[in-house]
């Protein structure tokens, strides 16, 4: 089919961004893979998925891979391999122009992209290839970047592929930013890769969208509404681009994979129409992962913070191993994955190889997203050399992590914020955020309730009770901690949650010592305070018992997904009984 003629600005000069990316090449990374030899029985043996969309591909089949360096591409490797095929990277311009196949797995911010694409001599190629109608599959950035220019950052030159301008969603309607979570799509055109997709949810993660128009509508197969339609997805002849993650999308990310990779002769010729989706809660599954006293990396679950056995032993509670846990709520169906090494604020993160061998382990057979915490700030190690957290955070990136969740680091660097009114860029929520954008950036929050009898006896925004103290105090307020919840510091929840949104957070991780491990329910009155503060979206956390806890905090807050840990753990309560129960309570969640 010969391709309709196109109009780019791919010969444009090199942008001026100062944009940093970092390469494989990386000092941190050298380190790292120079020690590549752990051994996988550390975990157990790896997790073999029982899914029917694994398939083998002739001996020839290979994909060639577009990675210019930034952030998660290691799940889109892990998935294609998954489906039969074989990877060819992109080492010169000339590479792309004799792709068979071409994935582009766009990642991070649109200036530092073109920067690279640009700089490189790649970005001509890459019009020059669409142009001629080769198969293509762009994936989030890498859809965004076929536009003619974005705001992020900006304005900032794209390739011009794709009439329109990408803009930033308008968190003034109520709807939360970052757009994080599962959504079904409106199919407007034929698109093979999209056939049968119905009312299925697929996983985004983004700040920034193209809105259809009348300039772009023949490019439009699919749209996504979340406050506004935007584009969700787009095709012309042999040219693909989404912007939901299909690596990320379970078996239904898996299968749009496979329709792009192993393309059919005619597509569908009648639109599937989707019904109309809201945003779907999420269930998160935790996992804390530490090592015992034998040395083993275990996944554990502390008691108000305390993770040993009340036993003349006193070892660390051992729940299972976490390769081996992940791929099991993987097919249970949780939404996501989280990791918090919890240790990480003791050892230097580039020597705890094991934690990231856990993600490149996991991200092999669990398509759904992955966090990682812990650890994640600038350092110096024995020699000297220093590490930002920028390069920390980039080894969980390559390691198979979506997104980094910061603790400590962020509070006192909001407590810097506060004191001085100055954003100085050199934060790890600043570095992190500016470089793989805010949607790969959370913040854990870890507060403790300090009761008052008066409300105005503390500068930190406090909240009435709906549950009085031990001495009938009918407020408190929420101090935030350190290192573990060991060490309080002068700042609240609220102050901390306003802040770390102004420096680049993406969404927040909000966990109570109060409640952790107690098995009773969210502190409801933290997170609506929390939820209502702020316009990113946030993880209820800590205090989950049972189903109706997950229904509770949904219907009484804000709060984008709720997570929890022991309950899951101990088979106490499911995955998937949650999803029942909140299906059957009118929320929206992925079945």
């Amino acid at each position: 089919m010969e391709a309709p003629p196109f109009s780019s600005s791919c010969s444009s000069s090199p942008l001026s961004s100062t944009a940093r990316l970092l390469s494989s090449s990386s000092p941190s990374s050298s380190l790292l893979f120079r020690r590549n030899s752990f051994s996988k029985t550390h975990y157990s043996a790896k997790f073999k998925s029982p899914r029917n969309l694994s398939v083998r591909a002739s001996g020839d089949s290979v994909v060639t891979l577009l990675d210019y360096g930034a952030g998660n591409v290691r799940s889109v490797r892990n998935a294609i391999r998954y489906l039969g095929f074989d990877i060819k990277d992109v080492q010169t311009p000339e590479d792309i122009l004799k792709a068979d196949r071409l994935v582009f797995p766009g990642v991070g911010a649109f200036a530092a992209a073109m920067d690279v694409l640009n700089k490189n001599g790649m970005a001509e190629a890459l019009c020059s290839y669409i142009e001629k109608d080769r198969p293509f599959l762009g994936i989030c950035l890498g859809l965004q970047l076929l536009f003619e220019s974005s705001e992020e950052n900006g304005p900032v030159n794209g390739l011009g592929l794709i009439p329109g301008v990408v803009g930033r969603f308008d968190s003034s309607n109520g709807f939360r930013v970052p757009h994080i979570g599962w959504n079904a799509l409106q199919i407007k055109n034929d698109s093979e890769i999209l056939d049968d997709i119905g009312n299925h949810h697929v996983y985004f993660v983004h700040s920034y969208r193209a809105m259809p128009s009348d300039d772009n509508k023949e490019w439009i197969s699919s749209t996504c509404n979340y406050g506004d339609n935007f584009i969700a997805s787009i095709r012309r002849g042999n040219v693909h681009a989404v912007q939901f993650h299909p690596e990320k999308s379970g078996d239904v990310g898996l299968s749009i994979l496979r329709r792009f990779l192993y393309p059919k002769s005619t597509t569908t010729k009648k639109p599937t129409e989707g019904k109309a989706s809201k945003l779907a809660k999420r269930v998160i599954a935790c996992l804390d992962v530490r090592a015992n006293d034998k040395g083993d990396l275990v996944v554990t679950k502390g008691d108000q913070y305390d993770v040993r056995e009340h036993t003349e032993e006193n070892e660390v509670r051992n729940l299972g191993k976490p390769v081996e846990l992940a791929g099991q709520y993987y097919i249970d169906g949780a939404d996501e994955v989280s990791f918090l090494n919890i240790t990480g604020f003791r050892d230097f993160p580039l020597g705890d190889l094991p934690m990231l061998q856990v993600l490149r382990y996991t991200s092999e057979n669990v398509f759904v997203p992955l966090t990682v915490g812990g650890g994640i700030r600038d350092f110096t190690d024995a020699n000297g050399r220093h590490y930002t957290s920028l390069e920390v955070a980039s080894e969980y990136f390559r390691s198979g992590a979506d997104k980094i969740s910061i603790g400590s680091d962020a509070v006192y660097a909001a407590e810097e914020y506060l004191r001085t009114g100055v954003k100085t860029g050199k934060t790890s929520l600043e570095q992190i955020s500016r470089v793989y954008g805010n949607q790969a950036v959370v913040v854990s929050i870890d507060p403790r309730r300090v009761y008052l009898k008066n409300p105005n006896d503390v500068e930190f925004k406090a909240v009435k009770l709906k549950n009085p103290g031990p001495n009938g105090e009918e407020y408190a307020w929420y101090q935030c901690t350190v290192n573990g919840g060991r060490e309080g510091r002068p700042i609240g929840a609220y102050e901390l949650a306003k802040a770390v949104e102004e420096l680049g957070a993406g969404e927040i991780l909000l966990n109570c010592i109060d409640c952790d491990g107690q098995g009773k329910g969210f502190d409801i009155d933290l997170i609506k305070l929390i939820s209502d503060a702020v316009s990113i979206p946030v993880i209820a956390s800590s205090g989950a018992g049972a189903v109706e806890h997950f229904t509770e905090v949904f219907m009484k807050t804000n709060a984008s997904a709720a997570l929890a840990a022991g309950i899951f753990h101990r088979k106490e309560v499911t995955v998937q009984s949650v999803k029942e129960h909140l299906l059957k309570e009118g929320i929206e969640v992925r079945i």
